[in-house]
């Protein structure tokens, strides 16, 4: 699978490393995030007042708005560690069975897409969440008997992306639950003039409005575009980002005033000209696309339903009007029955 700038997962380890130099310390430096977290960070002041481990989190909400910088926020106030896995690392019990008997008093276990867990390993972590302990069999056959042991108290904190597809008994286990949306521009204009003071970086707010507005409500996403925006300022100019300096290291990405790059271009102009905007089923334009049917669903098409320039239907994807503006093109005229088959 290609890798996107306007993806919201980490491009390479680098990025990551650079997000994490970025990355907000506390539930108070997360900007735009002050009044949804507000359950979370009393719940964690309390838990804190009484010395005791915050109750089990689940965060749910698309890739790069801050679920795992939540996590770490929970476990630097906390004064704990932080120990982070994914569903998909945890193939066997005994891979979490190494993992939860490391953990100390208080400490927090981040499990990313949680819900790609295998089912045998899930339910070997249910006792641990509500029992803080874990079973194991030991021998075989007659011989066979079951080990128990005990676990210090521990937070469990489960991002997902697609919170539907958790299995109820789990979803059941955590006590406070918090959906991450996408980030209106104007807190995405302050994460980028934040980060980019701890860059060391001059910029002028108009540059960081169109860095914020072609961010696609997505933090991760405004971080790495400041990076490439500054290494533009850098070598073609003098340091200093300025409008016009923005704009054209985002053009040289790519990335227009909407936010979309060529793939999503590409997934819109398929359904406008190919499938004469559409319905079509999304495993036609994955075939059409030489793409993968996840990158479509999960990366491109929430963005484009966002700002309204798709339609999800049960006959399948429709282009909007506006995406055919958007594109420069002229939409065929209404299908017979479908009045209003281009309507956002």
């Amino acid at each position: 699978m290609r890798q996107r700038v306007v993806d919201g997962t980490p491009l390479s380890d680098a990025d990551e490393q650079f997000n994490q130099g970025l990355r907000p310390q506390t539930l108070d430096e997360m900007i735009g995030l002050s009044a949804p977290l507000e359950p979370l960070r009393i719940a964690l002041q309390a838990a804190i007042e009484r010395g005791e481990a915050l109750e089990h989190v689940l965060l749910d909400g698309p890739p790069g708005l801050g679920k795992t910088t939540i996590a770490h926020a929970v476990a630097h106030e906390i004064g704990s560690k932080l120990v982070q896995t994914s569903g998909p690392a945890l193939s066997r019990t005994g891979d979490l069975m190494g993992i939860l008997t490391s953990l100390g008093t208080r400490d927090v276990l981040l499990i990313d897409e949680i819900h790609r867990l295998p089912i045998t390993v899930e339910e070997f972590v249910y006792p641990a969440m509500e029992d803080r302990k874990v079973q194991f069999v030991v021998d075989r056959g007659a011989f066979a008997k079951t080990v128990e042991v005990p676990l210090k108290p521990f937070t469990l904190v489960g991002a997902t992306t697609k919170a539907g597809l958790l299995s109820k008994p789990l979803r059941e286990r955590f006590a406070i639950f918090h959906h991450v949306e996408f980030y209106p521009p104007e807190d995405l204009k302050e994460i980028v003039i934040r980060s980019a003071g701890l860059l060391n970086t001059t910029i002028d707010p108009e540059a960081a409005a169109e860095i914020a507005e072609r961010s696609r409500g997505t933090p991760r996403i405004t971080n790495n575009y400041l990076k490439r925006v500054r290494d533009f300022a850098q070598v073609k100019a003098d340091g200093h980002i300025t409008l016009e300096i923005a704009r054209k290291a985002l053009e040289m990405l790519g990335v227009d005033e909407l936010g979309l790059d060529e793939l999503d271009r590409r997934f819109l102009r398929v359904i406008a000209d190919f499938y004469d905007g559409g319905p079509v089923g999304i495993d036609a334009l994955a075939a059409t696309l030489n793409e993968d049917r996840d990158t479509l669903e999960d990366v491109v098409e929430p963005y484009l339903l966002r700002i309204g320039l798709l339609n999800r239907t049960s006959k399948g994807r429709r282009a909007t009007r506006r995406a055919f503006d958007h594109l420069d093109l002229n939409a065929p005229p209404p299908k017979s029955g479908q009045p209003e088959l281009f309507e956002e």
